[in-house]
């Protein structure tokens, strides 16, 4: 069997619902079947007004984008979630306790409000308690206080979630901060005015202090990847005094419900701060963040914050459906990483280290799975938000200083989770790009590291099979489960690598790491034109099934892996026998139909159910191995392949409500994005993009230092999706790649639309 130490996702299906929004779900019967049903808007209730031609409206996100799914099918694995861009505090609503699908859209009653960290439901959430507001005396178990809600007429959006919690008749709303929350609670009946908190674990302390209406505890939750000593510190202020305070055991935990005066004040404000470093801590974020300022105070300045980031991008043109999506998948991709450090006294950044347990000074991010989201999360990065980008960049160099080796997938410290060390491509990019804030020789150390000597896979550091690597050149399937993702991984992440090198002036290791990088030729079959496991003696593992998923893959089969050598499509193209077979090889796996072989999986796992409900043959937009693939049609001369099944994708397998697979921190949305836009990068590690075929009339990006590019498609319409030709500031284009340095010194760029294909 696959190896769970590497396998993200446990080796079982989910329970597929109906393709419908959470308003749509009142009435729905759930299935086991996929539907493609149009879906209704999960925020019809309360659609912003449309945005005037080219200005940024991130009203148009609907936070419901993705919640839609379960443990068997995924249309996103997300939770609602109101929070700053990259906040420390997620704030979701929780309708299921105990689980890591905590929310489900479909469902009509509310737990509470939950402070998560959760950077996937296949990896769980850590530091979490939950907060509801209440009336009388109700029990304080999860499903026995829960509430009654109206989906349809609730107003979510990234920076304010208000609703009513029916059952109590009250009106709540949540705004977020960074670190910090505000519940304001307004109470309609005459009951008793109450608020509950509920904390996991039975060794809970709520200490009180009545004479600042404050109770303060611990949550120690997680399921790994943080040292022993590990806490999110809580702090909760209540602009009231409590009459009553009653600490109870729960089936979850541990839960105090808070009793205020019946002659009192009908609304009530619950201040929540939040701290990975102390209770000092915590009461400064509260002070700094919070404060005494209004809901309305607090609303303002959260939806400023995701205008300034969401500003960067105007768009013009488009469908309803086009809009709201591309700006659910820019919410979306402002969520994640985590930011993890916190402002001392004198306003500087510190953190609790994850990876050591001590505090150190510097900044820190965590929860992002670089195996997801380096294909696409971070060269948007790289474009838009690229002062952003160098601060957490240098925090993935302290999680080196701190625990020695690089993370292969911060949540939020070392965890071992899917195969590579594609932390290599998130440097390797940036250092091709120029990306700069950043101790980029420090990561150098770290990379060459785990490339030259063994860590502890099972640990959440170092390349697995790595010994083997070095021996053979590839790893074989005796050596590790998966064994051909780890090659393919491993050779990519060398060429990456060589390009940290070579920036750095190490032309020597330079040349061994971009000599290395070409070790995908030993694990790649010109006879079956597929990548193949491999044994220690140089023969192939027999025999070979093309459909069969799992090991020597990972959560694919042959054909999902078939391009992993994004680095030298040439070569690959070349050794598959020329672009006119490569492109054969292509449209095959689009129009074969999603036949899979469960392999050493044993049963139908999740991403086998999405690929087998949309009829885009082996291609499986929903995983993340093949989002380069369509790029490769224009690397092979025929961009009009490219142009048209992008967008298909574009069209077909995203709306506002869902998306075709795991989301996973914002690696789908930023596919999306970039797609959206007409570029998208073939290969991270190499400063240029691939020409696609635009969806909006216009795009323009503010970029830094008052550079603008802007991106017209002349003539484009719903049929009209291939491109007669692209100019760049009046220059016709010859190529198929756009060169990072056009983007980024501001450029203009327009292509020419037309509804019939164009093969040159």
């Amino acid at each position: 069997m696959d190896d769970p130490n590497v396998t993200k996702r446990p080796s079982l299906g989910r329970r597929d619902f109906l393709k419908t929004s959470a308003a749509a779900m009142v009435a729905a019967a759930l299935d086991d079947g996929a539907s493609n049903a149009e879906p209704i808007a999960a925020h019809a209730s309360h659609d912003p007004p449309p945005s005037p031609p080219g200005s940024a409206n991130i009203g148009y996100a609907n936070p419901l984008q993705g919640t839609n799914s379960t443990y068997r099918f995924s249309r996103g694995n997300t939770l609602p979630i109101a929070a700053y861009p990259f906040g420390m505090a997620h704030w979701t609503l929780q309708s299921a306790e105990g689980t890591s699908w905590m929310f489900d859209p479909s469902s009509r009653r509310l737990q509470g409000f939950r402070c998560t960290h959760q950077l996937s439901p296949w990896l769980a959430d850590y530091g979490q308690a939950v907060f509801l507001p209440c009336t009388g005396a109700p029990k304080l178990d999860a499903e026995a206080r829960s509430s009654s809600w109206r989906p349809e007429q609730a107003h979510l959006h990234p920076f304010s979630f208000e609703l009513e919690l029916m059952r109590y008749e009250i009106d709540a709303e949540l705004v977020p901060t960074e670190r910090c929350g505000l519940i304001s609670s307004s109470y309609k009946n005459r009951e008793t005015p109450g608020f509950i908190i509920e904390v996991p674990g039975h060794d809970v302390t709520f200490e009180q202090d009545p004479n600042h209406s404050t109770i303060r505890f611990q949550s120690r939750a997680n399921h790994g990847g943080v040292p022993e000593n590990f806490a999110t510190y809580y702090i909760v202020e209540f602009d009231q005094p409590w009459k009553h305070v009653q600490t109870v055991e729960t089936h979850g935990g541990a839960a105090a419900h808070i009793s205020f005066g019946e002659t009192g004040s009908r609304k009530i404000a619950a201040r929540i701060a939040t701290s990975f470093i102390s209770y000092e801590q915590c009461a400064r974020n509260l002070t700094v963040e919070l404060g005494s300022q209004s809901v309305d105070r607090l609303r303002e300045n959260a939806e400023k914050q995701w205008q300034t980031y969401a500003g960067r991008v105007e768009i013009t043109g488009g469908t309803d459906r086009q809009q709201k999506t591309f700006y659910s998948c820019l919410y979306r991709a402002l969520l994640f990483p985590h930011t993890w450090h916190e402002l001392d006294a004198d306003g500087k950044p510190q953190h609790f280290s994850a990876y050591d347990g001590k505090v150190h000074p510097g900044v820190m991010y965590a929860d992002h799975g670089y195996w997801d989201v380096y294909r696409a999360w971070y060269p948007l990065m790289s474009i838009l938000w690229p002062e952003k980008l160098s601060e957490i960049l240098e925090s993935w160099v302290n999680a080196f200083r701190e625990g020695g080796w690089l993370p292969q997938f911060p949540c939020p410290g070392y965890r071992a989770c899917m195969t590579g060390s594609l932390i290599d491509a998130v440097f390797g990019d940036a250092a091709a790009k120029g990306i700069t804030g950043f101790d980029l020789k420090t990561a150098y150390e770290g990379l060459r590291k785990h490339a030259t000597q063994p860590g502890d896979p099972k640990k959440g550091y170092g390349r697995r099979g790595i010994e083997s690597y070095l021996k053979l050149g590839y790893v074989p399937v005796e050596s590790v489960g998966q064994s051909v993702a780890e090659t393919v991984d491993a050779a990519y992440g060398d060429f990456c690598i060589s390009q940290v090198a070579s920036s750095l002036g190490q032309e020597e290791d330079a040349r061994m790491f971009l000599e290395r990088s070409r070790n995908w030729r030993r694990v790649f079959d010109q006879k079956t034109g597929f990548f193949r496991g491999k044994h220690e003696d140089g023969t192939w593992l027999e025999p070979f099934d093309e459909f069969q998923w799992g090991s020597p893959y990972v959560e694919g089969s042959a054909w999902q892996h078939r391009w992993d050598a994004p680095h030298d499509i040439p070569a690959l193209i070349a050794q598959m026998g020329g672009p006119e077979i490569a492109v054969a090889a292509l449209d095959r796996m689009l129009s074969l139909p999603p036949t899979f072989h469960v392999g050493v999986y044993g049963q139908e796992i999740h991403e086998m159910s999405e690929m087998a409900a949309v009829n885009f043959g082996q291609y499986a937009q929903s995983n993340q191995p093949v989002h380069h693939v369509l790029y490769v049609y224009a690397a092979a001369g025929r961009p009009d392949r490219t142009q048209h099944w992008v967008r298909q994708v574009l069209d077909k397998l995203y709306s506002p409500d869902d998306f075709p697979g795991d989301e996973d921190t914002g690696s789908m949305a930023a596919w999306y994005i970039l797609s959206a836009m007409g570029f998208y990068p073939l290969c991270p590690g190499k400063p240029e993009y691939v020409f696609g075929s635009p969806l909006f009339e216009k795009v323009t990006l503010h970029l830094p230092m008052n550079k603008t590019l802007q991106i017209e498609a002349r003539g484009q319409s719903e049929t009209a999706v291939y491109v007669s030709g692209v100019t760049v500031n009046g220059t016709p284009q010859k190529s198929a790649y756009l060169p990072h340095e056009t983007v980024m010194r501001g450029a203009k760029i327009v292509f020419s639309m037309q509804d019939h294909p164009l093969k040159s």
